[in-house]
């Protein structure tokens, strides 16, 4: 697949819609959006609707989110260019790729084998490869590389990660759905203490379940 005009002028028209009807107005993610194909992170079968507000398969039993979720998800990061951003859960890897073009320093790790080598090798041939990628347990996060601005997770987790809030710098956050049904709560942590967090909810969406480690 290419990205032609015909795919540009979608995206323009995806990113109205999430500036005029979803009320995103942040121009850093809008920027980003309308820079990313989408439709390269997606099966053929699915290019005549990337640019529709949809989730859609990919392998490995997973999803791709809705535009509109990303852009939510991403604008309460309140994201700086230049800041440590970690993402758990890299799927395809389109995520990936708008805190990318958001000159974000990401670090994304996937429990799914078949994804993460997909992601890897697409950002790469898309020159939008972020700083690590890894390949392993989420729930673990990237100690190494700790500590972090932002956190980002794209699967619904059934209990906080409390290894993701140590990793976090004060006055970082980490935007994740919480939920042990298939419609989770999105929230938002701020870190205000080395000990203490402040958390807000921002409605209701729907998430793969974040998996921890059993068949790595």
């Amino acid at each position: 697949m290419q990205d032609t005009f015909l795919h540009k002028g979608k995206r323009k028209k995806l990113v109205d819609y999430l500036r005029n009807h979803v009320g995103i107005t942040d121009e850093l993610v809008l920027k980003a959006m309308n820079e990313i194909p989408r439709h390269l992170f997606l099966e053929s079968i699915f290019e005549d609707y990337a640019y529709e507000d949809r989730a859609f398969p990919i392998m490995a039993q997973q999803t791709i989110s809705h535009p509109s979720t990303v852009a939510e998800q991403t604008e309460l990061l309140e994201l700086k260019e230049k800041e440590k951003v970690l993402e758990i859960g890299t799927g395809s890897g389109y995520q990936t790729a708008v805190l990318v073009a958001m000159n974000a320093l990401g670090y994304t790790v996937e429990r799914q084998k078949e994804l993460h080598t997909f992601a890897q090798q697409k950002l790469r041939k898309m020159h939008l490869s972020p700083k690590f990628q890894s390949f392993g347990d989420g729930f673990a996060g990237l100690p190494t590389f700790a500590p972090f601005d932002k956190i980002l997770v794209t699967c619904g987790a059934e209990v906080l990660p409390t290894e993701l809030l140590k990793q976090m710098k004060v006055g970082g956050k980490m935007v994740i759905p919480m939920g042990k049904t298939e419609e989770q709560i999105l929230y938002r942590f701020t870190k205000i203490s080395p000990t203490e967090f402040e958390k807000e909810e921002f409605g209701r969406y729907k998430f793969v379940p974040m998996l921890g480690d059993t068949n790595l």
